[in-house]
């Protein structure tokens, strides 16, 4: 019978949120296949863990994936870790899952922490829907393409960031989205964490003063609903009632659907769609 893969959760900073079974698993398995050996042996050495360990990092994710999924095939159970957080989110561990699963290899999950989730809790801004988009692409097309979609989004978003590059990043997202509220959270779980509470502009004046330290987590408030409504309907109306219609009719969409259609990117009645026809 194949081995399991478990992706387990390690620290994002403070050693004591890793869970008990966390320290089971990582004790258990027959390797821990780790995203950085050398930061990941401090973690296990501190809990006196002595589990064999193998590189598994971007740059070897393809080969030394297909040789895992030979492991477990042949019966030995492996734990996936990251240098901090949850295996998978914003790093290769998602190609060996999907590897795993087309082999028909059982995945489980260990969970813990998870930066992104940590940093969107501390906020204070909403939490009911959000979108994560870890680091922006380094190349310049796709990343604004991204930007050209956050641009849009409602929903509040998080992003990953370097400190090296965050002054970059930041002009970048003033320029794109203009100046939003956003909290801007590092050092997460250890002595100097910080949330910073501020806006686009204000965090991008403070920290081309004050060069910042450690990983960033950008929580930004997302497009105001009413605002891009607003902005929507405004563009559907800069063309004619009858040219609104034919868009839809050409799309194979029978007269009252299309008027139906029609009245909602509007804003208003079927009825009042119907008047302006006649």
């Amino acid at each position: 019978m194949a081995g399991t893969l478990y992706l387990c959760a390690t620290p994002i900073g403070n050693l004591e949120d890793i869970s008990f079974r966390a320290l089971r698993i990582l004790r258990e398995v027959d390797l821990i296949a780790a995203e950085d050996t050398r930061n990941s042996i401090k973690l296990l050495n501190h809990f006196e863990i002595r589990t064999p360990m193998t590189s598994y990092h971007e740059y070897n994710k393809i080969e030394k994936g297909r040789k895992l999924v030979e492991r477990l095939q042949k019966g030995e159970n492996i734990a996936l870790i990251t240098d901090a957080g949850t295996p998978g989110i914003s790093d290769p561990g998602e190609e060996l899952t999907a590897m795993c699963h087309e082999a028909g290899i059982p995945v489980t999950a260990v969970p813990g922490p998870a930066a992104c989730v940590t940093a969107l809790t501390l906020s204070g801004l909403p939490t009911r829907r959000f979108a994560f988009e870890a680091f922006l692409p380094t190349d310049k097309k796709q990343r604004q393409a991204v930007l050209e979609e956050l641009k849009e989004e409602t929903r509040t978003m998080v992003l990953y960031e370097a400190p090296h590059r965050l002054t970059k990043t930041l002009e970048v997202l003033e320029e794109t989205l203009g100046d939003r509220q956003m909290s801007l959270c590092r050092e997460l779980t250890k002595k100097h964490e910080e949330v910073f509470r501020t806006t686009i502009s204000q965090a991008l004046e403070h920290f081309r003063r004050q060069p910042p330290k450690g990983e960033c987590v950008l929580v930004i408030r997302g497009r105001d609903p009413r605002e891009a409504r607003e902005e929507e309907v405004r563009a559907w109306g800069e063309i004619s009632l009858e040219e609104h219609m034919e868009r839809y009719l050409g799309q194979g969409m029978d007269r009252k659907e299309a008027m139906k259609q029609v009245a909602r990117d509007r804003g208003v009645s079927k009825r009042d769609i119907y008047r302006q026809l006649l």
